[in-house]
């Protein structure tokens, strides 16, 4: 519902802000600090995501170097390293990012501002495409490490991942700092088990458990050629996603939130870099390879820290994690939405927040998005991963670009170097996404590739309708001065009782001229010549009109006597229920009322009121 001119104005440009932190805007309310993020709550609210892709990252380049035998296998670290040294592009990156767009919003923001409104749709669409994914993802892949431990429960996959995607679901309609005090400590407890496993492996001078064996007794020796190498990069650039979360939600931070963000930024930075170097590092010495049943992760804990305890609760706090990685998209899209919303993109009901400073409509529609997604593809992992972080790819490659314009405009200190940065990450971002999505066209990245534009062409009618509308309201333009007209107000009536008493002297109250209007049956002439005899013996003074409904239709008759009566006044139609105090009691009245209100509202101008009679228990 349009409330006030903001809402449908077109956006005005953002003003630049100043570079110092400092200047950032102020929290809405000071108040609500509590319901806001930490340094840590931001990292258990928006990083999970990133956290938990150390247990699939390190695996997606090894399968795909694996193809080149052993030979290929011993390029696991050097693409490990290319990606930990994207990584500290990215986070320096986003980090000038939360300084310089402190209401959020990410490669959106930066786009919106240094390359226009297209792109910036693009790399809304691409952040609003990896989030949904990321909740649909990070379910199925706890489920089905669940499952793996408990094959007992795998014909319940789906009815699982709708288990947990509620659970998260209701955890974030209390607010994203309930969220993350609620996962602070399943993120420490995976953090702390990786690093124990990478300490542990760097000091045991072998194996505690003998490698696996590899699949074939055969180890064919191939070239490893760059496509190859290309390929095993793009397919580790996983381990990257969620690293724009923070970006994307600074104003979920308590003050000062840019501070905050920034420390959160660097910190998720440094503990992923470390868990993919260390883990890399324990694959190469340990010469792991992919073996069915058993993922790269539980074969480098198994060497690091034998078939005990230790084994047991990495897999049980890996499972929790990935499981729980969804909320790093609870936390960003709902702001993300917000934005959209503010400038007209996305329906306005997407920016109201709710007490805990929860934007409640984002989350709901990405809960409901993601359980179609789980339904579809069965809660089935494997179906959903092609699709996985392609458009992140995107939504990264945008920024970079949009960054270079950001430090050529600006021309601040040191600016070549942060733009040639932005530049190199500009590059290995965009061959990751090209390499990504061709590898993964045919396995259902086509899917994204269409999605994308639709969203876009989304983005863009709703933002011409608001327009329309604003253009029709006058947005922006000082209005005339208003003038009293003469106004009627038509009640319909259907019986003559205590209702329509109070019905008729609330309408006098409200305009100069009252007309009773009763719709009469064409097939009942008994019934009309009964209503217009009680109507005259109780004689209320107020002009009584009946019309023909000669299909039984009750809104028609109505609607055209008020078109063809008062063609050029103001009609006020007071439409009078019964409003019964007992929830039950509600199913008991005839539903006149919505049938009157639908038709006067599509065949007339008139201002229509619905006036509760309520009924006491």
């Amino acid at each position: 519902m349009l409330n006030t001119a903001t809402e449908v104005a077109d956006p005005e440009p953002d003003e630049r802000p100043a570079p110092e932190p400092a200047t950032a805007p102020p929290p809405v309310a000071t108040g609500h600090d509590r319901d806001r993020l930490s340094v840590i709550g931001g990292l258990a609210a928006l990083s999970l995501d990133a956290m938990a892709s150390v247990a699939y990252g390190p695996e997606a380049i090894v399968l795909v170097l694996a193809a080149a035998g052993g030979t290929g296998l011993g390029f696991t670290l050097p693409v490990t390293a290319a990606i930990a040294a994207l990584l500290i592009v990215l986070v320096f990156s986003y980090r000038q990012v939360i300084a310089a767009f402190p209401d959020g919003g990410g490669s959106y923001a930066v786009a919106k501002r240094h390359l226009g409104r297209r792109t910036s749709l693009t790399a809304a669409a691409s952040l609003v495409i990896d989030y949904v994914l990321n909740v649909a993802v990070s379910t199925a892949a706890g489920v089905a490490a669940l499952t793996s431990a408990f094959p007992g429960l795998l014909p319940y996959t789906v009815e699982l991942c709708l288990a947990v995607l509620g659970l998260v679901t209701l955890v974030n309609l209390r607010g994203i700092a309930h969220s993350a005090r609620t996962f602070i400590a399943p993120t420490a407890l995976f953090v702390g088990a990786v690093l124990t496993v990478i300490v542990a492996g760097l000091l045991r001078g072998e194996p505690a458990v003998p490698v696996a064996a590899p699949v074939s007794a055969t180890d064919p020796v191939t070239a490893v050629g760059a496509l190859l190498l290309l390929k095993a990069f793009a397919n580790g650039c996983a381990a990257l996603t969620g690293v724009e979360a923070i970006a994307n939600a600074v104003p979920a931070f308590r003050a000062p939130a840019v501070r905050r963000a920034q420390r959160a930024e660097v910190a998720l930075g440094v503990l992923l870099g470390v868990m993919l170097l260390g883990l890399a590092v324990l694959i190469s010495r340990y010469e792991i390879r992919p073996v069915p049943g058993k993922t790269v992760l539980a074969q480098v804990t198994d060497a690091a820290l034998g078939h005990g305890v230790g084994f047991y609760l990495v897999q049980i706090t890996t499972t929790i994690l990935l499981a729980l990685a969804a909320n790093t998209s609870f936390g960003g899209l709902p702001v993300l939405a917000q934005l959209l919303a503010r400038d007209n993109f996305l329906p306005h009901v997407f920016a109201l927040r709710a007490r805990r400073q929860v934007y409640r409509y984002g989350v709901l529609v990405l809960s409901a998005l993601s359980a179609l997604l789980l339904v579809f593809a069965g809660g089935q992992m494997n179906t959903l991963v092609p699709l996985f972080a392609i458009g992140v790819f995107v939504g990264f490659t945008i920024a970079q670009v949009g960054m270079v314009r950001h430090w050529r405009a600006e021309r601040g200190t040191r600016w070549r170097a942060k733009a040639a940065l932005n530049a190199v990450g500009a590059v290995l971002t965009g061959a990751a996404a090209v390499v990504t999505t061709a590898s993964k066209f045919a396995d259902g990245a086509w899917i994204i590739a269409l999605a994308l534009p639709v969203l876009v062409l989304g983005f863009e009618q709703v933002h011409r309708s608001y327009r329309r509308i604003g253009e029709r309201l006058q947005l922006g333009r000082v209005p005339d001065e208003p003038c009293r007209g003469r106004s009627v107000v038509v009640v319909p009536v259907g019986c003559v009782s205590r209702l329509t008493h109070d019905a008729l002297a609330c309408a006098l109250s409200l305009g100069d001229e009252v007309v009773a209007l009763h719709a009469a049956y064409h097939d009942e002439p008994a019934e009309r010549e009964r209503f217009r005899a009680e109507w005259e013996a109780w004689h209320p003074h107020v002009p009584l009109a009946v019309v023909d409904a000669p299909e039984r239709d009750l809104g028609s008759p109505v609607a055209a006597y008020i078109r063809d009566t008062y063609p050029d006044r103001h009609v006020f139609v007071l439409i009078a229920e019964v409003e019964p105090s007992r929830r039950w009691e509600r199913i008991l009245r005839n539903n006149r009322g919505n049938v009157l209100d639908r038709a006067v509202r599509r065949g007339t101008g008139a201002i229509v009121c619905r006036m509760r009679f309520p009924v006491p228990a």
